[in-house]
């Protein structure tokens, strides 16, 4: 499956932003989708998953209560709803696709990850 990001930008803290990744070449409702991110220096981190029915959703602690993911299988497009963000949260973003969630919640490696995006900036100033 092919994935393209969009949405990323420059905010200040407290700001909101909803990133976008619009998938094809595969069944949008056979994959479930997650969103990563990578700060300079740091490894690639889990954000948030969400299964192919839309009816589990996972998130890292450090954004719980703050962003929200979704899905759309009408337009095969899944969002990142980032609210209150604040300067740690500056990275690139990046859309991933596999066969189910648990590979995107748990795996250390990005390699083992079926499909990415290429990835989209957040700066958040503070």
């Amino acid at each position: 499956v092919q994935l393209v990001e969009s949405g990323g930008g420059l905010v200040q803290a407290g700001a909101s932003l909803r990133l976008s990744c619009a998938a094809s070449g595969r069944a949008f409702s056979s994959v479930a989708m997650g969103w990563f991110r990578q700060a300079p220096g740091k490894d690639r981190e889990f954000v948030a998953a969400i299964s192919w029915t839309g009816d589990r959703k996972y998130y890292a602690d450090s954004v719980k209560g703050r962003f929200t993911i979704s899905q759309d299988n009408a337009k095969n497009t899944v969002y990142l709803q980032m609210n209150s963000l604040n300067a740690e949260d500056t990275a690139v973003y990046y859309c991933a696709a596999d066969q189910g969630t648990y590979k995107l919640r748990t795996t250390s490696d990005p390699g083992a990850i079926d499909s990415w995006g290429q990835g989209t900036q957040v700066t958040v100033s503070s």
